[in-house]
């Protein structure tokens, strides 16, 4: 088995009609490709820590060297887009060239947030949010390094909930958060 790094690429990764888009678009969104690189995205991106694709940018599932496979531009888009249109990854500009990869929707994160609280005794405390992102209490989750727009959602979702207050600072450095739960 052919492997990225650490990670363990799937079969289909060797096979290159999975690089070539199918010419008929419906045959094309009924073909089980499209799943399959969405699945094969998600995944390398969580295992990864990988937040953002940019489409114009090397990006290492996109190509094949062992096969001599590229995606091609079409097909980087049309993959991307279908992550979009599941609610799994978000354009972040309007000339859809970045997108915001979430393998984690923003209710899930705010799940995991909830849990790092309360597993680190927080449940009426206040940290900054960049101890949630890099600090030590974070360190060996999925929190450490996580992607400030998802982090910030996040966040967000949770003080509509009344679960959590941001308190802005002088700097990003400076936000924090307090529970309530």
């Amino acid at each position: 088995m052919q492997k990225l790094g650490d990670f363990k690429l799937p079969h289909f990764f060797n096979y290159p009609p999975y690089f070539t888009l199918q010419p008929v678009r419906d045959t094309r969104e009924k073909q089980i490709q499209v799943q399959l690189w969405k699945e094969l995205i998600l995944d390398y991106c969580k295992t990864q820590k990988i937040f953002v694709i940019g489409l114009e940018e090397e990006f290492p599932l996109f190509t094949n060297h062992v096969i001599e496979r590229s995606l091609t531009h079409e097909a980087r888009a049309t993959f991307l887009s279908a992550l979009v249109s599941e609610g799994r990854a978000e354009w972040m500009d309007k000339g859809h060239r970045k997108c915001l990869i979430l393998w984690h929707r923003i209710q899930d994160w705010a799940d995991i947030l909830i849990q790092f609280a309360k597993d680190n005794g927080l449940e009426d405390g206040v940290v900054t949010i960049e101890e949630i992102r890099s600090g030590t209490e974070s360190q060996g989750t999925e929190l450490h390094g996580i992607d400030r727009t998802i982090l910030n959602r996040a966040l967000k979702l949770l003080e509509q909930k009344g679960k959590l207050v941001v308190f802005k600072g002088a700097s990003t450095d400076d936000e924090g958060v307090k529970f309530s739960l």
